[in-house]
């Protein structure tokens, strides 16, 4: 596991990769191979981590997506973790997670212009296929953020389709997105505590697929609902408009475009 030291970080122990190798003036460190860098990122804020520093990994052992999903981690793809320290004014901590889609958007968009698009709650998604992935743990006043971007490799034998920005002929490698991620993600955490949740809920709607798209919603109990895409909700979760017209909130849920 990675804890904070004064010059860095160093290996107690937890993984062969957990040694920093680059350290971008404190704000972005990066490290061989760790498990997960989530995981690393938690103990750092136990330790008392500032926000707005970056962990980057370049390969994982244990990667991990949302509802415990294991997350294929081949080196050249982006996989880092962020914290932000919850202040008693702030919005809600869940709304982090619309917070890191739309830097996330931005950042992709800023090499791929014009193909990418948000589906709930924090997906990127170019031509319809899945691009990157957003993880959010709380850890005491801290929100863990952590991402992968495919970059260089996406997967095949998955039930979503993905892609990565190699194959719409954008080669970046990892040390350039996450500078272009890290100063997107300050820039829109400084507008979701300055102007509350309302500018990323208008930036995220901007950014989605079009209201009216068909989804499949498979709620956490199994359920499978398909609606119509109507928007966000002022907490930023998802509406959905069904076959009678009525409309359901979604707070939490597996989503597909049909």
């Amino acid at each position: 596991m990675v804890r904070a030291q004064a010059a860095g970080c160093r290996d107690d122990g937890g993984g062969e990769g957990a040694v920093l190798i680059a350290d971008t003036s404190g704000r972005i460190r990066t490290i061989a191979e760790t498990g997960s860098t989530n995981a690393d990122m938690i103990a750092l804020a136990a330790a008392g981590l500032e926000e707005g520093v970056w962990l980057r990994a370049e390969r994982q052992t244990g990667g991990r997506g949302r509802l415990g999903r294991s997350w294929d981690s081949p080196p050249g793809n982006l996989y880092a973790s962020t914290l932000v320290r919850i202040r008693p004014n702030d919005p809600s901590a869940a709304t982090l997670a619309l917070v890191a889609a739309v830097a996330l958007e931005e950042a992709v968009s800023a090499y791929v212009p014009g193909k990418a698009a948000l589906k709930w709650p924090n997906d990127v998604l170019i031509d319809g296929a899945k691009v990157s992935g957003v993880l959010l743990e709380r850890a005491g006043d801290a929100v863990v953020i952590g991402i992968g971007v495919n970059l260089a490799h996406h997967p095949t034998d998955i039930e979503r389709r993905a892609t990565s920005l190699a194959a719409h002929n954008a080669a970046v490698a990892p040390e350039d997105f996450i500078e272009t991620l890290a100063e997107a993600f300050a820039r829109r955490v400084e507008s979701w505590r300055g102007q509350g949740m309302d500018a990323i809920r208008r930036r995220w709607v901007a950014h989605a697929h079009p209201i009216g798209t068909p989804l499949n919603v498979r709620l956490p109990d199994g359920e499978a609902i398909d609606g119509l895409f109507d928007g966000l909700d002022a907490d930023g979760a998802l509406i959905l408009r069904l076959a009678d017209g009525t409309r359901r909130v979604i707070h939490a849920a597996d989503v597909f475009l049909l």
